[in-house]
């Protein structure tokens, strides 16, 4: 049996959504004006790391027509088509998704990059979304970068000796998140042919009960 200390941090990533992880609520709320503005309700769309399919559902309320859901974790998949058998969800597998390029109009992706704190993870991810989302679709990301109250400091500066980087931190349940700076996410996906359309900034509740900054980039794919 592999010793705890010696699991990598990718797969420690992967048992924690398979376990522990699958039972959270997630609290990223959707702007569904800020969305409209960029993708009508015929827009083909793709929730990339979707979770239980929370936001699936939400834009299928909203009588957005062509959404589909994609996520590593069989566990969250299983509780979201236990909960909605209708929604069209998908286990992500390896190397990529079972679509073909440039198949949606627009994608999401809701605190995927703060729940992947692994830097390989998050360039594999923004690339198969460059893969995926037409030029001129758009990538609508919601996410919380690096928080500069005295709370998260605090947490940052107890977690680096152990994490080995500041921003990245583990929550009481096992789990790891990356705080890091807005211009990484710039930079991220300006390596993978986006450009920002428009950046909001606002306040959403945490997994553990507080509240943090976050922002939403719309993410326009160059031609």
């Amino acid at each position: 049996m592999t010793h705890p200390r010696h699991v990598r941090p990718a797969d420690r990533t992967r048992q924690y959504w398979e376990s522990t992880g699958a039972a959270h609520t997630f609290t990223h709320p959707l702007d569904p004006e800020l969305l409209a503005a960029y993708l009508p309700t015929e827009g083909r769309v793709l929730d990339y790391g979707c979770g239980y399919g929370r936001l699936v559902l939400e834009l299928t309320e909203l009588g957005y027509r062509d959404v589909r859901g994609a996520d590593p974790s069989a566990a969250l998949i299983a509780r979201g088509l236990a909960d909605h058998p209708e929604l069209r969800l998908t286990r992500m597998g390896e190397p990529a998704l079972p679509f073909a390029d440039a198949s949606f109009d627009a994608a999401l992706l809701f605190a995927v990059l703060t729940s992947a704190p692994d830097p390989v993870a998050q360039e594999s991810a923004v690339a198969e979304l460059a893969r995926l989302v037409r030029p001129g679709g758009v990538v609508y990301v919601s996410d919380v970068p690096l928080q500069t109250d005295e709370r998260s400091r605090d947490r940052y500066r107890a977690q680096e000796a152990s994490t080995g980087t500041y921003g990245v931190f583990r929550i009481e349940d096992g789990g790891t998140f990356q705080h890091q700076p807005l211009e990484r996410f710039h930079e991220l996906f300006g390596r993978h042919g986006f450009a920002v359309a428009e950046e909001r900034r606002d306040v959403t509740p945490t997994l553990d009960g507080h509240t943090d900054l976050r922002v939403q980039l719309i993410m326009r794919r160059t031609p």
